[in-house]
């Protein structure tokens, strides 16, 4: 088996991870994200795109999901790459001071750095209590979409009133041959624009809305073959071929808590004093899922932590070099796709 490598080893795609991706580019360093949901941008990009954040510098006010855009575009011309959808299970050090990480999947990847950008953890599905539904798991149940193809001309019922639920009924109606969204309250808690487009699609019986409703059963041989739902006292058999719950995530540190790292309710201690290094040296924790004293949980923060820990990831990394900071008004970005934005410096030479 091939495996992975990089100079750093990110655990973890939200937006601090996304950020360390263009502090390491401007050292030089490669980055490759490892993450258990389907896309990049964490919980911004998953539980809330459509949040309002106010705290950002320079942002009086962006949606998460902006954010999560504006990110990936910063970071472009570092050109990071990424396993999504795996967790990341076992950390082994090698004899050469580097360290393997290996998935669920056993998929390997190596690198001299691992920087833990988890927020609160990896994210788990939270499963509705059917009682068969493990049964089906892979075969017409799925709890994330990572390729939407995977639905073309099928039959597929989604299950949830949040922006997750709505949007990808919204976006797979484009291509399924049937969508229907099942909802427990006749409200929805997504966003009003979101909400408006499902409405819409209802009245032009695109998509089939059932509410107060929910799933009380799944039905099938091999596959998932269709679901009984309990539609205001009255059980209803829809035939499916996909059933998608879609009830938000579970945070938590799932194979992290065996790797030896120092843990404290549910947070990776760390060396605040420097680079927000664990107790295992190579090894930092940067974001949300850290803890020291005075810590705050902020995306702010975060960035903060991924700048100062990339440059001790510099020095474990090339030992024998010495990195003198430089400005990027000056330096400009030089990204690894061959891009080169640099400022004008006529009027700093001027006031010199």
């Amino acid at each position: 088996m091939s495996v992975i490598k990089s100079d750093i080893l990110i655990i973890g795609a939200g937006p601090v991870g996304l950020f360390t991706v263009f502090e390491a580019g401007l050292l030089g360093l490669k980055c490759h994200l490892i993450d258990a949901l389907a896309k990049p941008g964490g919980q911004c990009s998953e539980i809330y795109p459509k949040k309002p954040i106010y705290d950002i510098p320079g942002m009086p006010e962006i949606l998460a999901g902006d954010l999560v855009d504006n990110l990936l575009e910063q970071i472009k011309p570092f050109s990071p790459s990424y396993t999504l959808g795996e967790r990341a299970e076992k950390l082994i050090k090698k004899d050469d001071g580097s360290f393997d990480v290996v998935t669920n999947t056993l998929k390997v990847h190596n690198a001299k750095v691992v920087a833990i950008a988890g927020g609160l953890g990896s994210f788990e599905p939270r499963k509705p209590p059917i009682d068969n539904i493990i049964d089906f798991e892979g075969k017409g149940v799925e709890y994330m979409i990572k390729d939407p193809n995977l639905f073309k001309q099928k039959n597929v019922v989604i299950a949830g009133g949040g922006d997750s639920a709505l949007d990808w009924a919204i976006e797979l109606s484009k291509i399924a041959k049937k969508i229907t969204l099942v909802h427990r309250r006749n409200e929805f808690r997504g966003a009003v624009d979101s909400v408006e487009k499902v409405q819409k699609l209802k009245s032009n019986l695109v998509i089939d809305v059932i509410t107060p409703s929910e799933v009380k059963e799944l039905k099938g041989t091999n596959n998932l073959e269709s679901i009984i739902v309990d539609f205001m006292g009255q059980k209803k058999e829809i035939l499916t071929d996909f059933f998608i719950p879609l009830f938000g995530l579970i945070p938590k540190l799932g194979g992290l808590a065996n790797w030896g790292l120092e843990i404290e309710k549910n947070s990776i201690v760390v060396n605040n004093s420097l680079d927000y290094q664990t107790n295992i040296p190579g090894v930092f924790a940067i974001g949300d899922i850290n803890t020291y004293p005075g810590k705050l949980k902020l995306i702010l923060c975060g960035f903060h932590e991924a700048t100062l820990m990339c440059q001790t990831a510099y020095k474990i990394i090339y030992p024998n070099k010495k990195n003198i900071l430089k400005y990027t008004t000056v330096s400009g970005i030089k990204g690894f796709d061959g891009t080169n934005k640099k400022s004008d410096n006529t009027i700093i030479k001027a006031l010199n």
